[in-house]
């Protein structure tokens, strides 16, 4: 439920800063082959901004078993909105570690640009600009997705951005990926094991408001790139019991992507 395709063919936005090699849907579906999988979600990067192309030629070369998330401004024609569903896409992502194509504020106009077409908001963003935010996501006409565990260390006390991403999950309001584990790791691989209880967390309270990525290709990792195979045992053993890893890895994407 998380990757992004890159290709030097496209253009890159002069604001960004992640500007990584080369990783095509012919790359992609190598790591599909290793894994098992055949559905999966391409993430529009901060690299390209608002550009969307590339990312819709990847989900229009992936077919059926994809779907896409997008990256707009207000700017954005309503007419582009439909074609960009009609191709596939269903939320917007707003990567707010990183300066680029957008901003706090954009949210909540945004949000109500998409509410019509079922589309949710994706959100990259650490603990404290979670919790200071706590008003604007609980106000939001469509649903929030948090990547990347929300960048939460562990669970915490009733004041904590962990509270605020739960009770939106309990709410059913929120969804948290299980994604870049590796990314606020300080025991690093193979285990990752401090980020252990996040994980094990989120999917004992709200099993149903979770799902799983990679985030392949692994753009901000320097050196050696997490192994995905490692990334998906690693889900295997923190969630041992069959019936719940298949809701997150199966009937969990296809409620929050519309796979049918």
């Amino acid at each position: 439920c998380h990757l992004p395709i890159y290709e030097s063919r496209f253009p890159v936005d002069p604001r960004s800063k992640l500007r990584p090699p080369d990783a095509t849907v012919a790359d992609y579906r190598l790591e599909q082959e290793r894994l098992g999988t055949t559905r999966c979600v391409v993430v529009q990067p901060s690299t390209y901004g608002v550009d969307n192309r590339c990312m819709l030629q990847a989900v229009a070369e992936l077919g059926r078993g994809a779907r896409g998330i997008a990256v707009i401004n207000p700017g954005i024609a309503d007419a582009d909105l439909k074609r960009m569903d009609a191709a596939g896409v269903r939320g917007i992502r707003f990567n707010l570690e990183q300066a680029g194509a957008t901003t706090l504020d954009m949210v909540e106009p945004l949000a109500r640009r998409i509410a019509p077409l079922g589309w949710h908001i994706q959100v990259n963003a650490g603990p404290e600009k979670i919790r200071s935010a706590e008003e604007i996501w609980k106000g939001l006409p469509v649903e929030v997705v948090f990547d990347h565990l929300a960048h939460i260390p562990a669970p915490g006390g009733l004041d904590s951005a962990y509270s605020v991403v739960l009770d939106l999950l309990e709410k059913r309001k929120g969804w948290v990926k299980l994604s870049g584990v590796y990314s606020d790791s300080k025991v690093g691989p193979p285990s990752y094991s401090d980020r252990k209880a996040i994980t094990q967390a989120y999917v004992k309270n709200a099993p149903e408001r979770v799902v799983w990525g990679t985030d392949w290709p692994h753009p901000t990792v320097t050196g050696t790139k997490p192994d995905n195979l490692a990334l998906l045992n690693v889900l295997f053993d923190w969630v041992p019991d069959e019936t719940e890893r298949t809701r997150i890895l199966v009937g969990n994407p296809e409620k929050l992507y519309g796979f049918s």
